[in-house]
């Protein structure tokens, strides 16, 4: 049975994945499932690392879609190999909510042992300019990304 004092129930957004090297990734999603890319760039800056709690680092990414489900593919570009379960190891992937209330949301999942991983961040240009964004780790070292859509996207 439900605990009504928990936020609403998120809607699965995107599943992602950390990956060696994004373009032969990419060609792997779209040869062997059929993925279509959807956007690729770059981010980098006191954003990203504030969102996954990566030091300082500069991000590949591209969106491939299967059957119109989004899977996000990021080559992170790190000094030194990444701790092992961080957000932004090779191979660790993350699933994407949106969220009504990101803040809510954390409250009821930290009451699970669930932690931040860096600091909620609002997405300050793009397509999902506006959205609330902070990444999650589980005590077993899952990943989410809790994402709250402007309200007027929300519904």
């Amino acid at each position: 049975m439900p605990n009504r004092s928990y936020p609403a129930a998120p809607r699965v957004n995107h599943v992602g994945f950390s990956v060696r090297c994004l373009e032969s990734t990419i060609r792997f999603w779209c040869e062997c499932f059929g993925a279509t890319l959807v956007r690729q760039g770059e981010m980098s800056g006191p954003f990203l690392s504030h969102v996954t709690g990566a030091p300082d680092t500069t991000v590949k990414m591209a969106i491939v879609e299967i059957d119109g489900f989004p899977v996000e593919l990021l080559e992170y570009a790190l000094e030194a190999e990444a701790p092992r379960g961080g957000g932004y190891s090779q191979g660790v992937a993350h699933l994407a909510f949106d969220v009504d209330d990101i803040e809510a949301t954390l409250g009821s999942v930290s009451l699970h042992g669930w932690q931040a991983q860096g600091e909620v961040q609002t997405i300050p240009a793009g397509e999902k300019k506006g959205t609330k964004v902070m990444y999650i780790v589980g005590p077993d070292g899952c990943v989410v990304e809790l994402m709250q859509p402007p309200r007027e996207f929300a519904e």
